[in-house]
């Protein structure tokens, strides 16, 4: 199984390397890191960097497509060269999948129209320009082959979902247990239904920069 994870500059680490935890672990996993370029890719804090070991023209298939997001997504919502290679990645998965405001890219590149998506919450009211439908209630929106994580976090729910699909749920869970993934957050304001006006301000400042 080949599993394509797009990377460009400004990309959220956790949209990738969450995903790509378990997703890596399935049997027969392949997984590429694909840029624009190879070699580093920095992300949104510019202190860490993922290697991108094939350029994009090198990658013309895969059976499971990753886009994360990032602050950088909105640059690569007008670069053709990306936009194309997504379209042609996804007309040979079995699976296209997004995460955070990867589902932007997705949606720019022409695959959402008409389909139930998600994205996180800052960006959630740009999905209906691409002609998606956005649902903010759900942590993965799984429409056809299109399975959608909300918010960076969210993409670790989108792949142990996508594990149980590929290769049933006792695989599924042994992962889950394997990575000790069990959340108990000390905080509950982890959706936005769920956060003061005083955290959502001071999350508001941390993303206008």
């Amino acid at each position: 199984m080949r599993i394509a994870i797009l990377l460009y500059p400004e990309f959220t680490t956790l949209d990738a390397v969450g995903p790509y935890e378990v997703l890596s672990r399935l049997p027969g996993a392949e997984v590429v890191f694909a840029a624009a370029e190879r070699g580093p890719v920095r992300n949104d804090v510019h202190s860490l960097a993922l290697t991108a070991d094939a350029a994009l023209d090198e990658v013309d298939s895969a059976d499971l497509l990753l886009v994360p997001g990032g602050p950088g997504t909105e640059a690569q919502l007008k670069d053709r060269a990306v936009l194309d290679w997504v379209r042609r990645i996804d007309a040979t998965t079995t699976w296209t999948t997004s995460v955070c405001s990867g589902s932007l890219i997705l949606g720019a590149a022409g695959l959402l129209e008409g389909r139930r998506a998600t994205s996180h919450w800052g960006v959630l009211d740009r999905l209906p320009g691409y002609g998606a439908e956005p649902t903010g209630t759900e942590r993965v929106v799984i429409d056809g082959k299109y399975a959608i994580a909300a918010g960076v976090s969210a993409g670790i729910d989108l792949a142990l979902t996508l594990a149980g699909r590929i290769a049933g749920d006792t695989v599924a869970q042994a992962i889950q247990l394997l990575i000790e993934y069990d959340p108990q957050p000390p905080y509950d304001s982890g959706a936005l239904a769920k956060a003061s006006p005083e955290v959502v301000e001071a999350v508001n400042r941390l993303m206008r920069g």
